[in-house]
């Protein structure tokens, strides 16, 4: 089994470490995809996803873990799959929004957020742009956190929220699964508490697959 993580905007690959290394100590080989919103807009970095995730596929069974920003990537970049392409066994989406996000929005005239996001800032802002990205095919887990920070709690007054998007930003009919968590937004990859549910999702996946009591190798 493998796992592609792929980290927020604003944030690095690093900011998964200790999810990764939970899934690398129970047989999970795990990897991750590195970006800049500031030096790329979102298709480009999405093309450069759906090739890496098509070098995965062809190594056999898979998850994919996007937090925020990167959530939204994978959206894009498993719709341009090639059909033939493996699909992932399960997508988890942490704290990602399905929709335009309300901080987004506020802030995507500020000179600063447009040049620190560029063109995946814009996005997270427009609902037009969100609304055009396909939903995930393969079976998907929104993790989502519900403590708020003092910071943002003006703008969401009563809603759940992590302190970055509302868990209403977070919701899809195409979603398998929710699963709240006492975690603010940026530490959602960093949680054990969200490592040991991608680590029991995905062992039960692999056990309805016929692999029972062991997680699948790479190239297996």
């Amino acid at each position: 089994m493998q796992a592609l993580f792929i980290h927020g905007m604003g944030r690095t690959p690093l900011s998964g470490w200790r999810m990764l290394r939970t899934l690398q100590a129970n047989g999970i080989a795990t990897g991750t995809f590195a970006y800049s919103t500031a030096l790329q807009d979102f298709e480009q970095i999405s093309r450069r996803l759906s090739e890496r995730i098509q070098m995965l596929a062809a190594r056999g069974n898979y998850i994919l873990i996007g937090h925020s920003l990167g959530g939204v990537l994978l959206r894009s970049a498993l719709a341009s799959l090639p059909a033939a392409t493996r699909q992932p066994l399960r997508v988890f989406l942490l704290g990602s929004p399905t929709r335009a996000a309300r901080l987004a929005r506020m802030l995507e005239r500020n000179v600063v957020f447009r040049i620190a996001t560029g063109d995946c800032g814009q996005l997270l802002a427009s609902d037009d742009r969100m609304g055009a990205l396909s939903p995930v095919a393969a079976p998907t887990t929104r993790i989502c956190g519900d403590r708020g920070i003092a910071l943002t709690s003006r703008w969401f007054g009563a809603e759940p929220n992590d302190g970055v998007v509302a868990l209403a930003e977070t919701s899809a009919p195409w979603i398998n699964e929710a699963v709240l968590v006492p975690v603010v937004h940026t530490f959602l990859p960093s949680s054990a508490q969200v490592a040991r549910i991608i680590l029991l999702r995905t062992s039960e996946d692999a056990a309805r697959q016929g692999k029972t009591g062991a997680l699948q190798a790479p190239g297996e």
